[in-house]
């Protein structure tokens, strides 16, 4: 028995007026045929050692139970429920209408009902997905007001943005499931945040670094690391694009978490001019890789764009690979550089 907290009233164990603890007990019940050990708040009279429930801890100890019980059987507790529905600030009946589960479905969830294991996998999914739930909205639109819906999106759009690296990394993964063998990846399995350190790096002693020159420099690094320590240093994979070596999923690394870059007009072209991350550390590249890459920069760093695209149509990696495929790796010992 724990004691939370004392106060002198009238005790209705005794009917006489004298210090009440209030005590948190576990105690051990079967619900739903399984057995859960849960914490039960009451009153207690020392005079009689008795415990007495009120209305309000006959209510938080059957939800405790429950909650054990969501617990045991893997399923999310009235706590978790109320905390994802906060994060996008909708109210219970709002995001019962949302679902079309009835007006009062989250209200009894986080009350006094377990959900059945659907419903509960669709509200993981929205805690775990904003956009899921951004679309969710946009099918509830016509049930919400409009001044509702919108402030409802606005917090979906904001749950989305901060994780929207976490969607970027596991888009990036997906398309590299495909991707086997040394000849594609180097010999090693994709580093993002190595990718993430050597953009940085390139962009910290590159004076002008365009998106496609940091294409070829990111091509020349990995192969050049793999001529020398046979293996590559990301675990990129690079297709032969018209402008030479691209790695796939370039569209969606630029935009990872640790990528900087300013937007650039070229006449009525939007172009990207990468820059430095302030406060982001180089603490994943070794000794040995950094060396790699400065013989890149000090070969290449100086080039304009056109400059570095030609060079790189003069590679028999990229001349013996047909147009939009995987360049190999087997080609770098056959690299122009040492």
């Amino acid at each position: 028995m724990k004691v939370l907290k004392s106060e002198v009233k009238l005790c209705l164990s005794c009917m006489e007026e004298h210090k009440v603890d209030i005590v948190e007990v576990m105690e051990h019940e079967v619900f739903k045929g399984v057995e859960v050990d849960f914490p039960a708040i009451y009153e207690y009279c020392s005079n009689t050692d008795e415990y007495l429930e009120n209305e309000d801890m006959i209510h938080a100890n059957s939800l405790a139970i429950k909650d054990a019980y969501r617990k045991k059987v893997g399923l999310l507790t009235s706590k978790e429920i109320i905390s994802l529905r906060e994060k996008y600030g909708v109210s219970q009946k709002d995001l019962s209408e949302i679902l079309d589960w009835g007006k009062a479905t989250i209200t009894r969830y986080e009350n006094h009902q377990v959900q059945d294991r659907a419903h509960d996998d669709i509200l993981r999914k929205i805690d775990s997905d904003p956009r899921w739930f951004l679309e969710l909205l946009k099918r509830a639109k016509d049930k919400l007001p409009q001044k509702t819906f919108e402030k409802y999106c606005h917090s979906a759009r904001e749950q989305y943005n901060k994780q929207k690296n976490q969607y970027l990394i596991a888009s990036i993964q997906a398309l590299y499931a495909k991707f086997e063998g040394e000849d594609k990846t180097g010999s090693v399995e994709l580093d993002l945040d190595k990718v993430v350190e050597v953009i940085n790096y390139l962009a910290q002693n590159v004076s002008v670094l365009h998106k496609v020159k940091l294409m070829k420099l990111l091509w020349y690094a990995d192969i050049l690391h793999y001529k020398r320590h046979g293996r590559s240093i990301t675990g990129l994979v690079y297709s032969a694009l018209p402008m030479g070596a691209v790695p796939e999923g370039h569209e969606q690394i630029v935009m990872l978490d640790g990528v900087s870059f300013d937007t650039v007009m070229y006449g009525d072209n939007v172009g990207y001019k990468f820059k430095p991350t302030p406060g982001l550390e180089i603490k994943r590249l070794t000794a040995d890789e950094l060396e790699t890459i400065d013989k890149v920069i000090s070969e290449f760093g100086h080039l304009n764009t056109d400059q570095i695209v030609d060079r790189m149509h003069e590679e028999e990696a990229y001349k013996c690979t047909e147009g939009n495929c995987i360049i190999s790796y087997s080609f770098a010992d056959q690299l122009s550089i040492e």
